[in-house]
């Protein structure tokens, strides 16, 4: 593992800068560099020139370029330099790419390239969007990047033109090199003077047609330190001076600490003190106890133990004796807040259902069918699993505090150090580093308060990781879902009227109320609603809310991870009942012209679908939107007698509209169906007496490496104006394809996850 490490001169002289933060100790693609720590991160290297906001070139032609997301493996440190490079018109060899400064970020407004971009005003905060989730990297943020690139173009042209007498349009850019007739210099040389200038006004972006850069495969410029260990992930952070804390809040969410007894561990090696986090002790509690664990602010009640070393602190914390009240949810269980979901679900006259969508009389066209379908549906709670716990390392002093984490908020942590510490805005500086995954879990900064408000006590360096134990027990779970559907076929086996009520626990409702729109929890129905690829002449669906005290969050794909898998199951019992093709059946309920055909017609023919296969071999298919992307996927599975099952391959095609880097989108759809996979396979998170049981991967199990299938990704892209995403919509497709390819193998039907749970022989 590598180590981010500053001498304690360096660290000394930029904790006390007034001007600005620290930067990370990772350059990309120039590797490693000591001096580069020394850096501002909107500062230009020695002799570099800022051209905008948004990149730096150094006299010999480097270009620097400041990246807004975060880097997760998605691939963003390549993509989003690329978008910036396609306009620039530059060497892409002597590109690198860094983290845009979130401080800088937070106090700054859009420069004018942006507002040609589409930015809102020109008092919307600099780099626009700096949080990462809704695989909205590229499709968000396209527009602002491909402008920077062209406005810092433009700019550099001008400074020629004026140099060499000529008017703009006789300079041409290309390569990082400037020429107008037998005149020609370098991007470096004219930098400089390019950042004086002033455009009469912005110049028009390209269009996908006029891309050179974009649509190919580069090299990512991550890869090199991601395989040789030079890196920097949050944990990876060391700081002179730094201690270590280990922290444990109480086990039932809404929960609070009684007591501690530091008495029993305060004399073993190493041992600082301990603190008492929340009601009573550090750090900021404002809501109350039994709100506090959906909310996106406000410490929860716990105890942290500080130490020399991550181990002292961990096992004094561990063998401290603690007394835990459950807040009055230590009778909850996931059996018992799923069993009051399919109690509401089992009523269709409850009160508390909500209209999504009404078409016809759906209701009514079923009661009165004598051909009619009926199912229930039931997903779990699951975790997100980060392969990199939970950390963070705060230094806080009484003018300043500097923030390391790996985030997927910069802006949401800037702002909770902001409330924790009580300091001003431009006093707070928050360092990103990579992440060791994120999936929506590290979009909270619950660690980043926890570190703020410990480091603001100790008022020295510290580092505070969450044990593996309490990395599972404090997840921000993916929501239960339970559904019913119910469906009719006429007299020749057609569909006549669909009817789909969903019961679940709001992300929104909890998280951030404000999100909530006329009433309609995007969660819950996210697929379900209006986006639902199949028409039926008469269709009704209503949901239903029903929470529990379990905090939930943004998982990968979020709602459409587990509505597809019901949805997509229910169509192939119809298509079973009509006895018709599963992939023609689905094809014969869209409308012509439907977006949602070419992936599912590219999917069937590249995996050779066929329902003519021997006893224990299926094919099943999946559909699913997500995040403007439509991803159809085929399962090809073994099951043998004794139920051993085999997920053999995988056929994914996919239609984001326009691609940026091809492999990238593959890696994407690869990485996804494995996330997919596994939820399918084996996630499931039990609740006893109120708290979460499986605490760590011998409970929560992974997909192991012998139980991967080939997976083959097919582009069936459209183009026009779609801009999809693609970091997370081939995860819902997954599970009703593996699902549906073992109810062609065995004639059984799985309709509740995980797959484990059921006998296949």
């Amino acid at each position: 593992m590598s180590t981010m490490k500053l001498n304690r001169r360096k660290f000394i002289v930029a904790s006390a800068s007034a001007a600005g933060g620290l930067m990370l100790a990772f350059r990309i693609p120039a590797g490693a560099r000591a001096d580069a720590m020394m850096e501002e991160p909107w500062m230009a290297g020695e002799g570099g020139q800022e051209v905008n906001a948004w990149l730096v070139i150094d006299p010999d032609d480097t270009v620097t370029i400041r990246v807004g997301q975060s880097e997760m493996g998605e691939g963003v440190f390549t993509a989003m330099p690329m978008l910036v490079a396609e306009e620039l018109q530059c060497d892409w060899s002597k590109v690198r790419a860094v983290y845009a400064d979130v401080n800088r970020h937070v106090q700054s407004t859009v420069e004018p390239y942006m507002v040609a971009a589409g930015a809102a005003k020109e008092t919307d905060q600099l780099y626009q969007r700096m949080a990462t989730g809704g695989s909205g990297a590229v499709r968000r943020s396209r527009k602002y990047l491909h402008q920077a690139g062209a406005s810092a173009r433009e700019r550099l042209k001008q400074a020629a033109a004026n140099a060499w007498g000529v008017e703009r349009s006789a300079v041409t850019a290309a390569d990082s090199v400037l020429r107008a007739g037998n005149k020609s210099g370098t991007y470096g040389e004219f930098a400089a003077a390019a950042a004086t200038i002033e455009l009469e006004s912005e110049p028009a972006i390209k269009t996908p047609d006029q891309f050179t850069l974009l649509g190919k495969s580069v090299p990512r410029l991550d890869t090199p330190h991601k395989t040789d260990g030079s890196a920097v992930y949050g944990i990876d952070v060391q700081l002179p001076d730094m201690v270590h804390a280990a922290v444990e809040v109480s086990p039932v969410p809404g929960g609070r600490l009684v007591s501690f007894d530091f008495d029993a561990v305060k004399d073993r090696p190493g041992v600082i003190t301990a603190f008492r986090l929340g009601e009573g002790g550090i750090g900021k509690l404002p809501y109350r106890l039994d709100e506090v664990a959906n909310r996106t602010n406000g410490l929860l009640s716990g105890v942290a133990v500080v130490a020399d070393t991550y181990y002292r602190a961990l096992t004094a914390l561990q063998l401290m004796p603690k007394e835990w009240d459950a807040g009055g949810h230590g009778d909850v269980s996931d059996e018992s807040i799923i069993a009051g979901a399919l109690e509401v679900l089992g009523n269709p006259d409850d009160a508390t259902y909500n209209p999504a969508v009404s078409e016809g009389d759906a209701r009514g066209v079923i009661g009165a069918s004598a051909d009619k379908v009926e199912a229930t549906y039931v997903t779990p709670y699951l975790d997100h699993a980060c392969m990199e716990p939970m950390n963070c390392t705060a230094h806080v002093t009484a003018d300043r505090a500097d923030i390391w984490v790996g985030t997927q908020n910069p802006p949401g942590a800037h702002d909770v150090v902001v409330e924790e510490t009580g300091l001003a805005p431009e006093q707070v500086h928050v360092h990103n580093t990579f992440l060791g995954t994120g999936f929506g879990r590290r979009f909270r900064s619950d660690e980043v308060r926890q570190a703020a408000a410990i480091g603001a006590a100790l008022g020295r360096p510290v580092k505070m990781v969450w044990s593996r134990e309490e990395n599972q027990r404090q997840g921000k779970l993916r929501p239960y879902s339970v559904y019913h559907f119910a469906a009719s076929l006429d007299a020749d086996k057609k569909p006549e009227a669909y009817w789909n009520r969903v019961v679940s626990h709001s992300i929104f409702n909890h998280l951030i109320p404000q999100f909530l729109k006329d009433g309609l929890d995007n969660q819950a129905m996210e697929g379900l609603d209006q986006r639902l690829p199949y028409r039926f002449p008469n269709r009704q669906v209503d949901y239903a809310i029903r929470d529990s005290h379990i905090p939930v969050q943004w998982w990968r794909s979020v709602g459409a991870s587990q509505n597809a898998f019901a949805l997509e199951s229910f169509i192939d019992e119809l298509a079973h009942a009509a006895g018709a093709d599963p992939v023609e059946f689905r094809l014969g309920l869209m409308p012509e012209g439907s977006e949602f055909r070419r992936p599912l017609e590219v999917v069937a023919k590249e995996a050779g679908w066929t329902t003519d296969l021997r006893r224990g071999e299926g094919m099943g298919v999946g559909l699913a939107e997500a995040f403007g992307t439509i991803v159809a996927q085929v399962a090809y599975v073994t099951v043998s007698r004794r139920g051993q099952l085999r997920v053999e391959t995988i056929d994914c095609a996919v239609d984001c509209g326009h691609v940026i880097h091809p492999r990238l989108v593959e890696m994407q759809m690869e990485s996804s169906i494995v996330y997919g996979l596994t939820a399918a396979l084996y996630g499931e998170v039990h609740i006893r007496n109120g708290a979460v049981v499986e605490d760590n991967f011998d409970s929560y199990l992974m997909l192991r490496m012998n139980e991967m299938p080939e997976i083959r990704t097919h582009m069936a892209l459209s183009g026009g104006e779609k801009w999809g995403g693609v970091g997370e919509p081939a995860v819902p497709p997954v599970a009703p394809a593996v699902t549906n390819a073992i109810f062609a193998a065995t004639g059984k039907r799985i309709r509740r996850l995980p797959i484990r749970s059921h006998d296949l022989a």
